[in-house]
């Protein structure tokens, strides 16, 4: 480790906020890795994605949760439990928001939200390169004055501004001890669990407005004979209408073929090979409203 010492602090650091406020871009901007899927469309983070982040007299240890609004289908429900639900369990939160973009209704349900727990809370004001300054300032006292923040701290995810501030202000908070990780430890998630999330961004990316948030990934088999060959993948896009099989084919199969040639660039990334990937589409009539399937799908 960098820093056995007495001083040394770690800890654990939920990110959370409204619906496609950078939340994902942002974890993966300070760990300088591609850990959580990032997407223009919101409610693209399902899982909570531990990342850690190694500092010479700290440990961060990042949970990436779903945005945080009022939910009513049964898969949005859950997302949305376990965003919360993360809220107890960690040291600092980390409160995001996007000031080129408010979103009234889920900030002040968050604000209810953390009115609830004990925990020392930042609020990172993002995309602030989208703004001028004297309507930060107005954004920055309407906050100071919504809840007791233990740091304000305006960043650009996307441009990588402030985004050391904001982390100083989050190691303060941290409480003493030895790190949790290995020096050598970025997430504690399976590359199984990236592959799928890399296939699902491209969905996400590729398909517009025309598929709902109704898409699981299945990896089916990953494999790999020696380390000079490529490494095979079959996975399954699983869809809840056979209309919307249908749209994520495309015609004579083309939007298929580009959302696994998109996939497939960022899985080699990963893996550093070479990779055969195969995907199928499958129709699952209403896995969103289904517990059995939510379960199957890790959620």
């Amino acid at each position: 480790m960098k820093d056995k010492s007495a001083d040394f602090k770690s800890g654990f650091v939920a990110i959370v906020g409204a619906p496609n406020v950078g939340k994902s871009t942002l974890l993966n901007q300070m760990l300088g890795e591609k850990i959580s899927i990032t997407s223009k469309k919101p409610q693209t983070t399902r899982n909570r994605i531990l990342g850690v982040m190694h500092r010479p007299s700290s440990q961060l240890i990042f949970i990436d949760t779903p945005g945080i609004h009022k939910a009513k289908r049964a898969l949005n429900i859950r997302i949305v439990d376990a965003a919360l639900s993360a809220l107890g369990d960690v040291d600092v939160v980390l409160v995001m928001v996007d000031v080129a973009n408010p979103d009234p209704d889920s900030e002040a349900f968050l604000v209810k939200k953390l009115e609830k727990i004990k925990r020392p809370v930042v609020l990172a004001l993002n995309k602030t390169d989208l703004v001028k300054k004297p309507a930060l300032l107005s954004i920055i006292d309407k906050w100071a004055t919504a809840y007791s923040f233990e740091a304000i701290i305006p960043v650009s995810a996307i441009l990588g501004a402030q985004i050391e501030e904001l982390i100083d202000a989050m190691e303060a908070l941290l409480p003493k001890g030895p790190p949790f990780f290995p020096e050598d430890t970025l997430t504690d998630l399976p590359e199984r669990f990236f592959v799928a999330e890399m296939i699902r961004e491209q969905v996400f990316r590729l398909t517009g407005q025309e598929i709902p948030y109704s898409t699981a990934v299945t990896i089916d088999s990953f494999s790999q004979e020696k380390k000079s060959s490529p490494v095979k993948i079959h996975a399954t896009i699983h869809v809840e209408r056979t209309s919307q099989k249908g749209m994520v084919i495309g015609k004579n199969g083309s939007k298929l073929k580009m959302i696994g040639t998109e996939a497939r660039k960022e899985i080699e990334q990963m893996v550093e090979t070479k990779v055969f990937l195969k995907l199928f589409v499958r129709v699952y009539k209403n896995w969103g409203k289904d517990t059995k399937a939510l379960r199957k799908f890790g959620y």
